[in-house]
């Protein structure tokens, strides 16, 4: 592996044969972090969006249902 620094830009080089799932789930972390840095939510925000979030696609889910 080999990290290089340009003025604008970091360069990873990685061997071919690397795990490419692994590689994406790493990915998708340095993506998470880099949106969420400058986040103010707190966890209970995070909780109370997913509960409004889950309450929706249960009400949805038990329209199509019936």
């Amino acid at each position: 592996m080999i990290i290089e620094r340009t003025q604008n830009e970091i360069i990873l080089r990685l061997p071919k044969n690397i795990n490419l799932d692994a590689l994406q789930d790493l990915l998708d972390l340095i993506e998470y972090e880099e949106i969420t840095k400058k986040s103010k939510a707190s966890q209970k925000d995070v909780d109370s969006l997913v509960k409004s979030i889950k309450r929706g696609r249960w009400e949805k889910t038990k329209q199509a249902l019936d």
